[in-house]
Formats: structure tokens, sequence, C-alpha cells
């Protein structure tokens, strides 16, 4: 299955890249430096092109802008433009401005989730974060907690708010979308303190349906059955006790609660574990050898996969999630690329872990080289997202690929650098057809698709003809004109690329200064 739908995508692949040649000739050629804008935190573009994200610089309010065409063209690079050209609402409209966090709550500057289908917007608010919150109620230690994570979906064609979808004293880590999920009209967010994904729905009459939880327990009717086995178990132990003391026995059934207080494991757990278990025990055919097994592989390590808690999942499909485990210390730092992780594969409608692997596995590393694109599950309804580059669809990200790959001189680490990516955060490329590998060559160090910032330089960074080698064809410089004054002064920038336009922003941060924003266009 694997095989054929990876051929049509290559088919499909070449056909888009045939359909988008013409970019080469058609690029952003004049750069308006320093630009007269609000002081805002610019997020992204929608991925139809329709809208422009941004907040307030004390992130409280959302602000909304659709993008216009330029009516001012240029023939050279340093045509001299009236002074209102240089304005930014010569290039954008604002739509509206809503104010979503309240007094004591915060935006999540680097969250934003776009539903195509119905033209919403998911965005996340938060109050402060506590460490050292006591683990109560089957929270896991170690993880901090916030007293409120609201989830605010928004119609962005006029800004009104249509659901909510609240958290409380919980954690989850909107940051470059990695707590949250969104394939089709599928959410999945994860729920880092109390280890549980919940699945919702968004209707489109705007609604935030609660579909299912997974964690705890895993089906429905999972906490109906293991209440009802409990009660049974009390009128057991009520009948044979019947000569102790009635509280005596009220204890009896309180402690056979299924609690987070006792030694029940989560229902997800149960299924790693027998998953895990049953691997083991199919490597052999003898008993002796599979008991050996066992001792060494599983029961050895046995209190290691208890301890592993959920950092990070991805919808597959709609039916499968793939599921990034590890330790509690790795799901809270920002860089958890030292901590040892897995991966496994989990079947909504079975309950079933389907895959485990190790962050270094072979096999895992072969199906992300050869099959990239399916771990990206791209909503069917993104037609624009379908023109990213991977090296499974393009010579020339493969060929970089295996370049690394030649390089390394450990195989077990390159595939560990290489699926610590795993699983993608949600809409964190960019469609624009400036990052096609097959059209133009740039320096990833600099620039890239990926939606993270980058370490900046005073010099243009140059996009050169893949079909022309030695051929220049634009260049994007993110800083001012006349460059930094401070050489030495760390700065980052952030590009954001019109899906299909030739328009880009780049915006320079320099600490303890004004954001230095320019805008690249076609003039």
């Amino acid at each position: 299955m694997f095989r054929s739908s990876n051929i049509v995508a290559r088919i499909f692949e070449r056909q888009v890249n045939c359909a988008r040649q013409f970019y080469e000739n058609l690029f952003p050629s004049y750069t308006v430096y320093d630009v007269e804008c609000p002081d805002h935190s610019f997020r992204k573009f929608t991925d139809d092109g329709q809208y422009l994200i941004s907040f307030s610089r004390n992130h409280q309010d959302l602000i909304v802008y659709r993008p216009k065409w330029f009516t001012y063209s240029c023939k050279e690079e340093d045509c001299d433009l009236p002074s209102r050209a240089k304005k930014f609402d010569s290039f954008f409209t604002q739509l509206y401005c809503v104010s979503l966090a309240s007094s004591n709550e915060v935006i999540y500057k680097d969250f934003f989730l776009y539903v195509e289908s119905s033209q919403f917007g998911l965005f996340a608010t938060s109050t402060a974060q506590f460490h050292d919150t006591p683990a109560i109620g089957g929270a896991v230690q170690g993880v901090p907690s916030i007293e409120r994570i609201t989830f605010h979906l928004l119609r962005l064609e006029d800004g009104e708010i249509l659901d909510k979808k609240v958290f409380r004293n919980d954690f989850v880590n909107p940051a470059h979308n990695m707590g949250a999920f969104l394939y089709d009209d599928l959410l999945a967010i994860v729920s880092l303190r109390y280890q549980t994904i919940h699945i919702l729905q968004i209707r489109e009459s705007g609604n935030l349906v609660d579909v299912r939880a997974i964690g705890t327990f895993c089906r429905e009717d999972d906490e109906l059955f293991l209440n009802s086995s409990t009660q049974c178990m009390a009128i057991v132990d009520k009948s044979k006790m019947h000569q102790s003391s009635w509280s005596h026995v009220e204890n009896s059934v309180n402690n056979t609660q299924p609690s987070s207080e006792n030694s029940f494991l989560s229902g997800i757990k149960q299924r790693l574990l027998s998953f895990i278990f049953r691997g083991i025990w199919n490597e052999e055919r003898h008993n002796s050898q599979r008991v050996q097994g066992l001792k060494k592989k599983f029961y050895f390590h046995f209190q290691d996969y208890v301890d592993l808690i959920i950092w990070k999942v991805q919808f597959l499909d709609r039916h499968h999630l793939l599921i990034k485990f590890g330790s509690v210390d790795g799901g809270v730092s920002r860089s958890a690329d030292h901590h040892p992780s897995f991966f496994a594969v989990y079947n909504m409608d079975t309950t079933e872990i389907v895959a485990f692997y190790q962050n270094s596995a072979d096999e895992l590393y072969l199906l992300f080289e050869q099959f990239c694109d399916h771990f990206y599950a791209t909503s069917r309804n993104s037609l624009y997202m379908n023109f990213i580059s991977s090296h499974s669809n393009n010579i020339h990200a493969f060929e970089q690929l295996q370049s690394i790959k030649n390089k390394a001189s450990n195989f077990s680490q390159f595939a560990k650098k290489m699926l610590a990516s795993l699983p993608f955060s949600c809409q964190s490329l960019s469609p624009s057809p400036y990052f096609d590998h097959s059209l133009f060559r740039f320096d990833e160090k600099l620039i890239s698709a990926t939606d993270r910032h980058r370490p900046s330089t005073d010099h243009p960074i140059k996009f050169i003809s893949r079909r022309q080698p030695c051929t220049l064809k634009f260049k994007i410089k993110p800083g001012p004109e006349a460059g930094s004054v401070d050489g030495r002064t760390k700065k980052l920038s952030s590009f954001l690329f019109h899906p299909f336009l030739p328009l880009a922003l780049s915006i320079q941060q320099t600490a303890f200064l004004q954001p230095s924003v320019n805008i690249h266009f076609r003039g």
C-alpha cells in the first residue's frame, strides 16, 4: 500500500513541479526596508494565502490582515518609490482586531492552526506556568501546571469566536504547534500533566466536540466496566467479611477503586506493555528461550517502560496516531534530543499498539527516508501543502540527505538525529514555491520552509536556479538596508512567505531593539 501510494505521489509531484516552473521567472525582485508597520508579532500566512495572522506585543489581541496586490511597479531594484508605497497598509488591509486573552492570560504567539475547509483559526491562551506543583489526581510528578489553558476557535472572515476548549490545572505545550495536531476536522491535544490525548472534532457549525480521551482509558466504556467490576469485587468482599466492622468493609471498597494512587497502569500504558511482551515472546519458538528473552528485554526494562510518558502526538490518518514516548525530563525540556525516546503507532478504532520503535531504529528510519510524505499527514482539503519538497518526492532533497548520511560516522546516531523531528509539528512548513528544491537552491541554515527563527546575517540570502546552476534568481536580505552597526550583536530572523504570490516578509529581531520588518515583492 505504501509503495503504490508513494509512486502516485511521485507522479503528482512531477506534474506539480512542471506546472510551477514559471516561478523561476516570477519571484520577489524588490524590497522595501524598515517598513512603517504596526508594532505587532507577525505569525504567518494561512495556507490558502487569504489571511496574515498577527498578535499585539502585549499578547492580548489577535489582528488579522488580508494581503492586497501592490499598485506600484519597479523595473530595477533601486527604483525610487513614493513614501506611501513604503507603508505596511499598501500591502495589507486590516480586517479586525479581537481581544482573545483576559487580563491574567497571554496568547501563545507561536501557536496557530488553520482549518482551511471552513476558514477557521485555532488559537491558544493561558495563565502563568507553575513549577513544583503537587502531583495530585493522577498528574505526573515533575510536569508543570497551568491554571487555565484555553483553545479558541474563530471564524477568520469576521473574527467571531465560535467555541472554546478549556483545560484547568493542566499542562499543554502549544509552542510551535507541538501540543496539538490537526488532521481534516480532527484535532488531537496532548495533556502532558495527565497523560491524556484528547480527540476533538471541529464541526462545520464551529463547535469543538469531544470525541474520545486516550490515556487512563482507551475505550468509551472502559471506566464503566472497571467501576462495575469494582462494585462486584466489593460485594464479594463484603460477604466474606460479614463479621468485620462496617468501616473496615468501607475502606476495602474505597481501596479497590481504580485511581492514580493505586497500582493500576493507564490503558494506553497497558496496551504498550502487552505489545512489547508479545513481540519479545514471538521472537522465539521454545518456551525456555522465550523466558530468557523476556527476562533480558522485558522484565529488566519493565520499570523503564512504566515510567515513559507521552511527549507528542500526530495523526498518520483518521484512524492511527504516531505517539512519541520518553522520560519526564525530556517531555518538559526545550531540547529533548539527548533524551531516550520511543515511537508507537496506535490504532484508535481497535485501541491497539500496532508498532513500536526506539528512536534510532533502522526500520523506522528507512520508513522515514522512503515515505516521509506519509508522516506529514496533510489535510485532504489543503492543495498547497502537497507542494512541499521532501526527500521522498524530490531528488535534490534526497541527494542532500544521502550526503549527510554518508558523512555520518555512526548510523545509529544519524538515524536518531533524523527521527528527532518526529512526530512532525502540524502546519510547520511553508508551501511557497520558492522553497521548492526542484526550482531553487539556497542555504538552509539561514532560511527554509520550516517555521522557526534562524540566525540572521547582514549578507543577502541567495536563491540560485536549479536548471541554470550558476544563475542567481533573487536575494532576500532580512536586516536593515545599510546593515547592522554592531556585527557582534546576536540577531534572529523569521520569514513569512505567501503560499503562492511573490510576496514575503522578513523580520529581524535584535536584543533591546525594535524589530526590522522588510517586505519583498515582485516589482
